[in-house]
């Protein structure tokens, strides 16, 4: 696995380092070290030398750094001399950066690779709201192509079911361990919030559509809705990643026929009358009751909040839950 050291000034590095904990989970082989007012060079650069020593694999090393020309950058290149056959160093270091390479170092054998899928993320996490301020991008000038319409009724694409590449009941929906984490590991192309109440909350609906991370499209539909379009032939060359926000919601897709064979479960808040089960899930009476009419319906749950995560027993957290809800 590619080793990670995170450079800065100051406490950026592991301050960056937790954040990026708490959206992926704790990784391996990831060091921060941070140069403060009273170091010199030649101690950051003992630093990321001790970082790197302690790496699994010394032979394929990332190096993300904050600033290019600041003391981090310059010494990290110092370390970097002799091995730029297969050592990458990245500047301008951001939180959707690190994500990236926690991501990318999964399938990618080479600093090098993840070097690369990680400098285009960086520059795609920097973002202006109210949109508007931001400046148009210049598109170099293309073809006239005819305008698409809507694809006809009955028409069959793929082999005409849509793949649910995740199905997630987290009373958030769409947030930061979604939007980057899951989504890296899943790789849906529609991101679908199920939902009733947020289909008719104007505010909500807008968030989610713009928390959508880049190159993927978010929607948030009715539960019948989503029921429909399960069954559309037109969907079949769509990957999915269904949210919902609490299992009943997920139990009536079910039963009208959305074919879900497995759920993540990775948050439940805590209300009135429900009792905490873990760090992440609360549950009522009526979550247990939900829940163990989805386990009779075959469905397989795993219950963590990130892929880092070792998963926990859905069966211990209901009898919990019925323990002291009696």
């Amino acid at each position: 696995m590619v080793g990670i050291v995170i450079a800065s000034h100051g406490e950026l590095a592991p301050g960056i380092k937790q954040a990026g904990s708490m959206v992926f989970g704790d990784q391996p082989n990831v060091g921060a070290v941070s140069l403060m007012p009273s170091m010199g060079p030649d101690d950051i650069r003992a630093k990321i030398e001790e970082c790197i020593s302690s790496f699994d694999d010394q032979d394929q090393v990332l190096i993300l750094a904050d600033l290019w020309g600041g003391t981090p950058f310059n010494q990290a290149s110092a370390v970097l001399d002799g091995h730029e056959d297969s050592w990458a160093i990245v500047t301008g270091l951001n939180l959707p950066m690190l994500i990236e390479a926690y991501a990318s170092r999964m399938s990618c054998e080479s600093a090098q690779e993840v070097a690369v899928a990680v400098l285009k993320t960086a520059r795609e996490g920097v973002r202006i709201k109210p949109e508007e301020l931001e400046p148009a991008e210049e598109k170099p000038a293309a073809a006239a192509v005819a305008p698409q319409g809507a694809i006809p009724e009955g028409t069959v694409l793929g082999d005409g079911h849509i793949k649910y590449v995740l199905c997630r009941i987290d009373t958030r929906l769409l947030h930061g361990q979604v939007a980057t984490t899951w989504t890296k590991m899943t790789g849906p192309d529609r991101i679908i919030v199920v939902s009733d109440a947020v289909a008719h909350d104007d505010l909500r609906k807008s968030m989610i559509e713009q928390a959508a991370p880049p190159g993927v499209k978010a929607h948030v539909v009715p539960i019948d809705k989503m029921i429909a379009v399960s069954k559309d032939p037109r969907f079949g060359a769509t990957k999915a990643m269904l949210l919902f926000e609490n299992p009943q919601d997920l139990l009536r897709a079910i039963e009208g026929g959305v074919d879900i064979k497995k759920v993540n479960l990775g948050s439940m808040a805590h209300s009135v009358g429900k009792v905490v089960v873990s760090n992440a899930v609360a549950m009522g009476k009526e979550d247990v009751e939900t829940i163990e009419a989805l386990i009779d319906k075959g469905i397989e749950f795993d219950v963590r909040k990130v892929p880092a995560d070792s998963p926990e027993s859905i069966d211990a957290m209901l009898k919990k839950a019925k323990a002291e809800l009696a």
